[in-house]
């Protein structure tokens, strides 16, 4: 029950995000295509989910370090291998190079690295991958443009960034309040069939 309460509430965020990146796109030249935007916002929705980005490393939950990723793939003997690992690695720094800039900022990774890493990874896949190449090619041209896109979809309007729509979709679901149920609707989050769970 609970594992079918988080793809559901997977499937509503993506759909939040896929919402505000549309609202944001408005404003790039060219505007960038549906698909993409349906990609990098169901990569949100998947990477919001922390399970989804870290990773046990040395029995450590750690995230795995872009470099390291493109060793991985570099190593991989199969090419179906390599493209899984690739594409990790551009959904992971499309995903920290746009939200958490700040932090890489103070480490010495800037943006630069993010769009070098994520957009050969990207490169790759739209010259190689099975399915989805289009939509690869744009996220690989246009790298930097999507970092800014991305972070500007998630910036805080009144109290709804990401960290704080997960931080309440999770506290609500361990205690079923109500008003917090309220919240994610007025953040129109559908709740759908999470509901029966409490």
């Amino acid at each position: 029950m609970l594992e079918h309460a988080v793809q559901t509430f997977e499937r509503t965020l993506g759909d939040y995000f896929r919402e505000r990146l549309v609202d944001c796109a408005d404003g790039l030249e060219p505007r960038p295509e549906e698909d993409t935007l349906w990609y990098v916002g169901s990569v949100l929705a998947r990477l919001g989910d922390s399970r989804q980005l870290f990773s046990y490393d040395d029995g450590r939950l750690n995230l795995r370090p872009l470099a390291l990723l493109y060793k991985d793939a570099h190593e991989a003997e199969a090419e179906y291998e390599r493209c899984l690992i690739l594409r990790q690695l551009g959904d992971q720094a499309l995903f920290v190079g746009a939200l958490f800039p700040e932090g890489y900022a103070r480490k010495g990774f800037r943006q630069d690295y993010f769009v070098g890493m994520g957009g050969g990874a990207y490169d790759y896949l739209a010259d190689n991958a099975v399915s989805h190449r289009h939509v690869f090619a744009e996220l690989a041209t246009r790298f930097a443009a999507f970092l800014e896109l991305v972070a500007q979809a998630c910036r805080r309007r009144v109290s709804d960034n990401i960290e704080d729509v997960l931080a309440l979709y999770w506290q609500w679901r361990a205690t079923g309040d109500q008003r917090l149920a309220d919240q994610l609707r007025a953040l129109e989050i559908s709740l759908g069939n999470d509901l029966q769970a409490h």
